[in-house]
């Protein structure tokens, strides 16, 4: 017996996660970035990373024909650029509002996020809709600042406990 869609969604919300934008650049397609909240590390000898994203995002197709990527961990002062990279903006809409810089790997990389990891693809699965992306990690940025989080269908901020 499977669960169905909806019930595995409801379970998924009382997951509380981290908010990034995965950013690439081809000759093809130019600028590229989505929103995602699927990330996580997987090893720190080689330094490795993991995106989830829907086999049909276009920004999934950048990745693929480029090899490289940035993973781009948003400040809590960012759910504006979350929901301008979470679709219906063209992609030249997305960077046109956003601050961004090319990092060393000439990636784009988000200058307010809380950190940015540039990394070459490394390996791909395909599990049901979306890709597993393996990145190794070539370069972080660290920035200070509080993450944007994303609970039961809302942004959330970290609150001090006294």
């Amino acid at each position: 017996m499977t669960v169905s869609v909806d019930d595995f969604k409801n379970a998924l919300r009382l997951w509380a996660s981290g908010v990034s934008v995965v950013t690439t650049h081809t000759e093809k397609y130019g600028l590229q970035g989505m929103t995602v909240s699927a990330f996580s590390s997987v090893s720190v000898d080689p330094p490795q990373i993991l995106v989830c994203i829907n086999e049909r995002a276009e920004t999934g197709v950048g990745i693929m024909e480029s090899e490289f990527f940035a993973v781009n961990v948003l400040s809590q002062h960012q759910q504006a650029v979350s929901n301008q990279f979470a679709g219906g903006s063209s992609q030249a809409e997305r960077f046109a509002n956003t601050s961004w810089e090319n990092g060393s790997t000439g990636l784009p990389l988000l200058t307010e996020s809380l950190m940015s990891l540039e990394c070459r693809l490394v390996d791909k699965v395909l599990a049901g809709t979306h890709w597993i992306l393996i990145g190794e990690v070539l370069q972080c940025v660290c920035r200070t600042g509080d993450p944007l989080l994303y609970y039961s269908g809302n942004y959330r901020q970290l609150s001090a406990l006294n």
